[in-house]
């Protein structure tokens, strides 16, 4: 009898614990990992210490605990039918993380609800991150960053290894039907809950992102080091080696992926953007390959990155570094003097970057402010540039003319020192030369979006749907509540919203109506259908340009690859993959993306503590029954908490203001305030205003 039958059999009796359960069967390890996989299968379930069969008429509905308050949690069903409340006497001392079964109630305490208990904890969350605290006395406890009202206590042989305020990952050892009899072990220290730099480490920790990549994917990249371009590829591409190619990116960036050439044509021009032929190196299914789908993107953070991709091929053979021959696989479009697509090719090359153009340097050069080393830097792609510039202004135009918006995301710069720690945030600026070389990126991406759709290739397309209904309707009582005389159709065209950012871009309402109407859209992701792309107002988009950093450009490259060389049967080759990419795409993308938010949060929170007392100019930009959000001038928000905005019972209208009836006084969206920093937690990333 197999192990995990005879756990099974077991279990029929009554309900054990794992001890129990080694001492009757013997073999502690295949024990373990029997109970492991019986988990998995949904055959038997834990509660507390003790392990039991699900029976048929016990299971519910399959959930993810993915909130945790005080006294209640909050249940994401596979299915996505809805978020399930569970009260907390109800939850059996589930975390979040966990895979449970949730048994709907008959009578919710709100009619019409979702409520509902756990009746089996299928699958446990073991690892928790978080920041230690002292809790009475002589007791420590974890708070945990995704379940900060259920502090963990940690275990009394553990305690000598951390400090109250340190971050640090532990170890849930001990479980129980409530939280508070839960234990922890502390696994790893980070270091101070007061330094970014630290907090940063134990919230990557978290994510499983980490810059080492395991040794069979680095003995891979090592050997690539030394490479030299084979004979037979000088033979086979096409030698684009004299063209006037080269490459925009910011002063220290390593990773490059893409360059450029311009060439005025009596018809209009002739684009060419040049990609890193990263698949060439990346060969399906190799150690590389797998990591690379894994990691699926790589994650920017502060002044540093976690890589898709090691260094060997990142920065070196796949970088378009100037002054050596590269791979690369190019995009070769013919415009006309409207800028209208007239033609385009994908084709394998071989590329001499002949300068690593620097986005501020450029800019300097087009506007005529540069100094005489920049221009000399320069001197041989410039009139390139000066078609670039023109050509850009046409692109520009055509977009805004179709209705593709552009949505002011705040995007911050941090500054940090020698130490690493923040020492100021700035807005970051995108200069003339950054929206030429997206307007050049969006043509690439959009051809081969075509290219896949023409061909009815297998494809990952990057998709974004129109907005709901009822967003829409949520967005227009906000416009109309905030007094936004912009008046938008029950099913508005991307011409509409573009309207709407352009009349409030550059007003106080800028941030709130910018930030509501990114709300309203659906969120853009990977699939492996065309079903357009409807903030960029484009019949179909892919992403194409960046496989150093982006798995789903990478996927692409291959499938485009394999066309080009004329392989059949496309579909059965790369049907699967093409879903099984976009999915995993779309799933690391939204990891990458919250983990740098959160990030970038305490690095602001380390350097406005330096800030407390002081009194800053802000703007209105959130209103909630929390308070109001301020954001000032370097994109640095905070929250003047309602308490402290009425010796009452203040008033939150519509979600745009907020109402003191005791004195008369009222906040609204994009309302110019003063406010003091009164707190700044470096571990939560959270600021605390008063008004000044």
């Amino acid at each position: 009898m197999s192990i995990q039958g005879k756990i099974l059999r077991e279990l029929q009796s009554a309900p054990r614990s794992r001890k129990e359960l080694k001492r009757k069967i013997g073999n502690d390890k295949k024990v373990s990992r029997g109970l492991e996989i019986l988990l998995e299968k949904r055959q038997i379930a834990r509660r507390g210490d003790l392990y039991f069969l699900i029976q048929k008429k016990r299971k519910g509905i399959p959930c993810t605990i993915v909130k945790l308050g005080k006294t209640f949690g909050f249940a994401h069903p596979l299915d996505e039918s809805g978020d399930i409340f569970v009260p907390g006497r109800s939850l059996q001392g589930a975390m979040p993380g966990d895979q449970v079964e949730i048994q709907l109630f008959d009578r919710p305490r709100v009619p019409g609800s979702r409520e509902g208990e756990v009746v089996a904890i299928v699958s446990m969350r073991q690892e928790f991150v978080g920041t230690v605290e002292r809790q009475g006395a002589g007791k420590l406890v974890l708070v945990p960053d995704d379940a900060p009202e259920t502090p963990l206590r940690i275990r009394r042989s553990f305690q000598q290894d951390v400090e109250p305020g340190e971050r640090a990952a532990a170890l849930l050892s001990r479980r129980a039907d409530n939280h508070e009899d839960h234990r922890v072990e502390i696994v790893r220290v980070f270091g101070s809950g007061e330094s970014a730099k630290d907090c940063a480490r134990s919230i990557l920790y978290s994510q499983d992102l980490q810059k080492q990549f395991p040794p069979e994917v680095l003995k891979e990249a090592q050997a690539l080091e030394n490479f030299e371009i084979p004979a037979v590829e000088l033979v086979e591409r096409l030698d684009l080696r004299d063209w006037d190619i080269f490459t925009i990116d910011g002063a220290s960036t390593k990773d490059i992926d893409d360059a450029i050439s311009l060439e005025a044509t009596n018809k209009g021009w002739r684009l060419g953007v040049h990609i890193a032929d990263v698949s060439w190196f990346v060969a399906a299914h190799s150690e590389l390959d797998r990591e690379a789908f894994r990691r699926g993107t790589s994650v920017y953070y502060a002044d540093d990155v976690i890589p898709m991709l090691p260094k060997e091929l990142s920065n070196g053979v796949c970088s378009l570094n100037e002054g050596v021959d590269r791979l690369a696989f190019s995009c070769l479009m013919e415009l006309d003097k409207q800028g209208g697509l007239q033609s385009y090719r994908f084709v394998k090359t071989i590329i001499h970057s002949r300068v690593k153009g620097v986005y501020t340097e450029l800019n300097q050069l087009l506007a005529g402010e540069a100094d005489q080393t920049i221009q000399q830097k320069y001197s041989n792609v410039f009139p390139q540039l000066v078609e670039m510039q023109k050509l850009h202004q046409v692109l520009n135009a055509r977009r805004k003319k179709r209705g593709g918006m552009e949505i002011e995301s705040g995007e911050s710069k941090l500054l940090l020192d020698e130490q690493g720690k923040c020492i100021g945030v700035c807005k970051a600026q995108r200069g003339q030369t950054e929206e030429m070389i997206e307007s050049f990126m969006l043509m690439a991406n959009t051809c081969a979006a075509i290219e896949g759709k023409s061909k009815g290739l297998p494809f990952v397309y990057r998709v974004h749907t129109a907005p709901d209904e009822e967003r829409i309707e949520r967005l227009k009582t906000m416009l109309k509540a905030a007094g936004v005389n912009v008046s938008l159709s029950d099913q508005p065209s991307p011409l509409e919203f573009s309207r709407l950012l352009d009349k409030t871009k550059g007003t106080g309402l800028e941030r709130a109506v910018h930030t509501a109407v990114l709300r309203a859209m659906s969120k853009a992701k990977y699939e492996p259908l065309p079903k357009g792309h409807f903030s960029l107002a484009l019949e179909d988009y892919a992403h194409f340009t960046s496989p150093i950093r982006r798995y789903p450009d990478l996927a692409i490259h291959r499938i485009l690859s394999a066309a080009l060389e004329g392989h059949k049967n496309l579909d059965k080759r790369f049907g699967q993959f093409a879903e099984k990419a976009s999915l995993q795409s779309s799933q690391r993308e939204l990891v990458a993306m919250q983990t740098e938010r959160t990030i970038e949060d305490c690095y602001k929170a380390e350097y406005m503590k330096t800030k407390v007392g002081q009194v800053f100019d802000g703007v209105v930009s959130g209103v909630t029954n929390h308070g109001l959000y301020v954001e000032l001038p370097d994109t640095v928000e905070g929250l003047v908490h309602i308490t402290r905005l009425s010796r009452g019972e203040p008033i939150v209208v519509d979600g745009i203001a907020i109402d003191d009836p005791f004195t008369g006084r009222n906040w609204r969206l994009g309302d110019a305030v003063k406010v003091k920093c009164i707190a700044a937690s470096v571990s939560t990333g959270k600021i605390d205003f008063d008004l000044a």
